[in-house]
């Protein structure tokens, strides 16, 4: 089974899309005890599989002297058995307790104190993410992918806009739930830079598959860089497709979605002000590029059905000219 386990988490798919790597990898102080855990207990239960299967075996192939029907007798050498299989289970279980305690006690808090505290709320189906301000920039919002420095511990205040969720980045740390009203907080680090994909694992509707997330560990001097870049209002649009995308996007999308700098203030959806900086679009369901953002504009409820924002079925030509304003949001 824990061969099975490495093959699988190993494979390019489950990589991919993959929250069993945890059971192979683990990036972080707040992951590394969950990783012994799952190891340790699968050990145990594959250790207890295969005595049972050998004691089965061994049961089916003795042979009994035949004896002549009606006849009973009563024998206490299977007791002792009994005794045995009560005892090895009770410490079995005793030692996972034991190790559960210990893993629980090691990601409870970090070994240093926080430097950093990010918000995080959840929506169906996305994530707001919201930096506070700091001696270098002042505070922002992004959405769907969280940035924080190698080897700094990341405070992680959850909570959510509208139903329960859940916050789980395998490779760094265990499952926090999102709670409407109410702030649950856990927190994660990574020893080295990466890209590690985060998902929703709180049924939440239809696209609660498609609730997912990256986190972007960086070197201290890249992640201030980008803070910076972040906490920075959007470039003047100066290119006159562009403009006219810029005016489109204000009739079309700015009830919801805002670009500071721009006069759109919308709250309702992923704040887009550096929109090309990111690596993934629809909440890591798509790769950002060009043919994808033109595919997600048009099909909206066919990539991701049951999702707020609706198909635009516009003119090639107005269509052109909102990728073009968007396309400057870096």
């Amino acid at each position: 089974m824990l061969a099975a386990l490495s093959w699988l988490a190993a494979s390019p798919a489950v990589a991919a899309a993959a929250p069993l790597s945890y059971v192979v990898d683990a990036a972080g102080p707040a992951a590394r005890p969950a990783l012994w855990l799952v190891w340790g207990v699968g050990a145990v239960c594959v250790l207890v599989c295969l005595i049972v299967a050998l004691l089965l075996v061994g049961a089916l192939a003795r042979r009994r002297p035949a004896r002549e029907f009606g006849q009973l007798e009563r024998s206490g050498r299977g007791v002792k058995w009994i005794y045995f299989g009560t005892a090895l289970s009770v410490i079995a279980l005793l030692g996972i307790v034991v190790a559960m305690l210990v893993a629980l006690r090691a990601v409870s808090r970090p070994a240093v104190p926080t430097e950093l505290a990010v918000r995080v709320t959840a929506y169906d189906w996305w994530w707001r993410i919201d930096y506070p301000a700091s001696p270098d920039a002042p505070a922002f919002v992004t959405a769907n992918e969280l940035h924080i420095p190698v080897g700094v511990p990341v405070r992680i205040d959850l909570d959510s806009a509208d139903v329960i969720h859940a916050f789980w980045v395998p490779a760094l740390a265990g499952k926090t739930q999102a709670i409407p009203g109410q702030t649950n907080r856990q927190w994660l680090q990574a020893d080295r830079p990466g890209v590690f994909r985060g998902q929703c694992t709180q049924f939440c509707g239809a696209q609660h598959a498609h609730m997912a997330f990256e986190v972007i560990a960086e070197s201290p001097a890249a992640f201030q860089r980008w803070r910076a870049a972040q906490a920075s209002t959007a470039a003047p649009v100066r290119d006159r497709l562009a403009l006219r995308g810029q005016a489109l996007f204000g009739q079309l999308c700015a009830g919801c979605h805002a670009v500071r700098g721009s006069g759109t203030t919308g709250q309702h959806a992923p704040d887009l002000t550096h929109l090309g900086s990111r690596r993934m679009l629809a909440a890591a369901t798509l790769p950002n590029d060009a043919a994808h953002l033109r595919d997600w504009l048009r099909h909206t409820q066919s990539i991701k059905p049951g999702a707020r924002m609706p198909d635009f079925d516009l003119p090639e030509p107005e269509l052109s000219a909102l990728m073009s304003y968007l396309a400057t949001l870096k």
